[in-house]
């Protein structure tokens, strides 16, 4: 099914038991593809109190059934408003992920950023997050979590040791379809990477590179290699 064809909204409610399902049943019943769905309490301003649930989703239909299906979501008892947006993917684009310590984080993230605003100035869209951690344990969390956050093309490690339980964490993220890019440090993790470079600038704009859809660098290509 093509982007065209995806569509996110966002739905303020009270929070009551069966609520999603109520929502989901109607938005099945229309044909709709739920892809992305989260929920969260509205902690501060006029809605406080009450729950916003924001789901992106595939329809293969026509406006007039896209009406009515936002139609009847608003007509829930437990609805207050339904508002929609464009997705995510459209917004802020494909998403590099940079974790590891601070000063080698913020290297790559100035490499990443630099390039992709070199692409992005050009009609592409490629957003760039980054968290500061240390810690075998957290780390290794932090990577798996990876996993489950929307829009992730690639991982970037920057630091100076990892190793152990963090590259097993690796070769989860690897076996999701997330290349990974290390720095080359002491520890383990260099060995599950499906890339390694030196320097971390050249890390972040590798990393944005292979992402771009007009970009000619290909991780596959060089897989294993060290720069």
């Amino acid at each position: 099914m093509a982007d065209s064809e995806m569509y996110a909204v966002s739905i303020l409610g009270n929070d009551c038991q069966g609520a999603l399902r109520d929502i989901s049943g109607i938005m099945t019943g229309h044909g709709a593809e739920i892809v992305t769905v989260s929920a969260s309490p509205v902690a501060f301003g006029d809605n406080k109190g009450l729950s916003e649930i924001y789901i992106e989703f595939k329809a293969d239909c026509g406006s007039d059934r896209l009406a009515a299906l936002f139609s009847e979501v608003k007509a829930l008892s437990s609805v207050v408003s339904v508002d929609t947006y464009q997705p995510l993917l459209r917004i802020f684009g494909k998403r590099v992920i940079i974790i590891g310590g601070g000063a080698q984080v913020a290297q790559v993230a100035m490499g990443a950023v630099n390039e992709a605003d070199r692409h992005n100035i050009r009609g592409e869209k490629i957003s760039v997050d980054t968290i500061p951690i240390v810690g075998e344990a957290d780390l290794a969390a932090t990577i798996d979590a990876v996993c489950r956050l929307p829009r992730v093309s690639i991982l970037v490690l920057a630091g100076s040791l990892m190793g152990g339980e963090i590259a097993n964490s690796v070769e989860r993220v690897r076996s999701m379809g997330i290349p990974v890019i290390s720095l080359n440090m002491a520890g383990s993790v260099t060995e599950h990477a499906d890339l390694v470079v030196t320097d971390p600038i050249q890390a972040g704009v590798f990393a944005v590179m292979h992402i771009s859809e007009k970009g000619v660098f290909d991780i596959s290509r060089v897989r294993g290699r060290v720069f």
